[in-house]
């Protein structure tokens, strides 16, 4: 439920660390490779998986509730649970590595993970560098603000700064919109909401799924109607040219949402069921 994120994320004060995390999730083979293992390029993924029998899931663990440490310093949220569920119906153990949302692509193309899922926005031009699988969430884009700042839709930006996440698709929104905002890129959204919170940055613009959390964390902030930005679709991330894990990540995509597993994941973590379908057939 989202009261368990509170808890384990009140604030932005929490301990943000870096690095792996082993998560014990019941499989088949009891050792584990070291993260600078890499991946042949001629070798599906979903082999050397099975035959590593440990999972390198490269998350974003500054972007509760998605990904995050919780006090004991285990990685935790909404994708960690997703990828913690896909360890499990594999079969093996899953290596969480925390990465930045700037770093999502290198580390899928050097191999330093098997995967990203990390709140990870698909689109023509991130495809010509990496695989997408279909979508597993869907997000609306809004804008968090202070609530005495008197900002109530994207027109009341005009000339102010707004802070945007380093690697992200909304600073390529923001210049798009061509209305004068300056752009403030940071390395995590935990740091681009500090600045809103601090005074310096007017707003964030970034997933209203994630900023509908972070106000109820933050009393002092609101979240504005406006969708400045159309919907955004979110996937896994992974190497071009290996059909045979993609082909597996998308049935597993497929059978949590059938199933509704995504969608009760979703809600533990938000506290409403999902506010987009995926697609028809689900």
């Amino acid at each position: 439920m989202i009261v368990k994120g509170l808890r384990l994320c009140a604030g932005l004060g929490f301990l943000i660390l870096a690095g792996c995390t082993k998560v014990d999730v019941p499989g088949t083979a009891p050792n584990a490779s070291s993260p600078a293992e890499r991946t042949s390029v001629a070798e599906s993924s979903l082999k050397a998986v099975l035959q590593r029998g440990v999972l390198r899931v490269g998350s974003c663990l500054s972007s509760a509730p998605f990904g995050f440490y919780d006090q004991s310093g285990a990685a935790d949220g909404y994708d960690v649970d997703l990828a913690k569920e896909l360890a499990k119906r594999m079969g093996v153990k899953l290596e969480v590595i925390n990465i930045k949302g700037a770093d999502r692509i290198l580390n899928i193309q050097t191999g330093k993970v098997d995967v990203v899922i990390c709140n990870f926005t698909r689109n023509l031009e991130r495809a010509k560098e990496v695989a997408f699988t279909d979508p597993y969430v869907v997000a609306g884009q809004s804008l968090i603000v202070r609530k005495d700042s008197g900002i109530k839709s994207l027109q009341d930006m005009r000339s102010h700064s707004i802070a945007t996440v380093k690697g992200s698709t909304n600073g390529d929104e923001v210049r798009s919109l061509n209305m004068g905002m300056k752009i403030q890129e940071y390395d995590n959204s935990l740091g681009a909401i500090l600045a809103v919170k601090q005074g310096q940055a007017d707003a964030m613009l970034e997933d209203t799924n994630f900023l509908v959390y972070q106000a109820k964390l933050n009393p002092e902030l609101i979240v504005t109607d406006e969708a400045p930005v159309p919907l955004q679709y979110n996937g896994f991330g992974l190497r071009q040219g290996d059909q045979v894990w993609l082909n597996y990540l998308n049935e597993f995509l497929f059978e949590i949402s059938q199933s509704k597993v995504n969608a009760k994941l979703y809600e533990k973590w938000f506290g409403v069921p999902p506010r987009f379908a995926l697609n028809p057939q689900y």
